[in-house]
């Protein structure tokens, strides 16, 4: 008893010290947490490369080598109040949805001053437009590709969807844009009124134009949302104000709403051993089925 007492105690302590990690440097931990705990699924790292001269402007690749034929591909910017983030350390979300039949790119925009309104949705459509013009080359299908992001990534991919400019100036057909995931996003947040908006957006006169919930649109590309309810660092009425505007467009637009969920768990649910706890992955997996289907079977699924 004194045995299993000990080892309960030092599971207690591991697992406090693993959610301070995670709260300090969420994605990474994330990564190595996700590296340890998945299965082995046969997902490479195929090409990193840069779209820009700026450090911050970069992505990363991953398909599955033994995928036949041109997949569809999902493209995933990572938060970080757009001030901190790095794809790199995004893996996991390569582990777990490249075995649904994707090619996955983890897109990088630059951040902090060089990346204030509008460099963060310029670099986000550049992402898209290396995307479109390189992703044959690594069995990608350009005709079909996903936008989603987490937290201030979420706001750039949903931006860009929505108001055309961004896109069209990358050279990106609407037409490719066949989806988009946001998670736990910032699409309401006009008058700026915390010091990462300010920092980012007022600084340089952005106005009610850099929201999402005023580029609602009919033919916008449809449009998953997934919020915490307990989310206190982007609030649920952000997700709920844009979900309405998209509703009074016309515009396709799908949510999930989790009661007791946080800020950064819509994105723990893309990691392991959290994803087995299917609501949000399996929701994810769905929306990416019906807006860019795959021609090809997709890799068994977890025990």
């Amino acid at each position: 008893m004194k045995v299993l007492g000990i080892l309960a105690l030092v599971a207690l302590v591991a697992g406090g010290a693993l959610w301070l990690a995670i709260r300090s440097n969420g994605p990474a931990v994330l990564d190595t947490v996700d590296r340890i705990a998945g299965p082995s699924r046969g997902v490479e790292l195929v090409r990193v490369a840069r779209y820009g001269e700026h450090p911050e402007q970069k992505l990363r690749v991953y398909r599955d080598p033994a995928a036949r034929g041109p997949q569809p591909v999902l493209i995933f910017y990572h938060g970080g109040a757009w001030a901190h983030g790095d794809p790199d350390d995004y893996g996991f979300v390569a582990r777990n949805l490249v075995p649904e039949g994707y090619v996955v790119v983890l897109g990088g925009y630059r951040m902090n001053g060089p990346g204030r309104y509008p460099a963060m949705l310029q670099d986000t459509a550049a992402v898209a437009g290396w995307v479109h013009d390189d992703i044959a080359r690594h069995g990608g299908d350009p005709s079909r590709m996903v936008l989603s992001g987490h937290s201030a990534g979420a706001y750039n991919a949903v931006q860009v969807a929505l108001e055309r400019r961004w896109l069209e100036e990358a050279g990106v057909p609407g037409e490719a844009i066949r989806g988009v995931v946001g998670l736990a996003g910032p699409y309401d947040f006009y008058p700026f009124d915390t010091d990462r908006s300010r920092a980012a957006f007022a600084s340089v006169g952005a106005g009610p134009e850099s929201q999402p919930v005023n580029q609602a649109r009919a033919g916008a590309p449809p449009i998953l949302l997934v919020h915490g309810e307990e989310d206190t660092v982007v609030k649920p009425r952000n997700t709920r104000a844009l979900e309405a505007a998209l509703e009074a467009s016309g515009a396709r637009v799908e949510s999930l709403y989790l009661p007791g969920k946080s800020h950064n768990d819509p994105l723990l649910a893309l990691a392991n051993p959290w994803r087995r706890n299917p609501q949000v992955f399996d929701r994810v997996a769905q929306f990416l089925r019906s807006t860019a289907p795959v021609s090809v079977p997709v890799q068994a699924k977890l025990p």
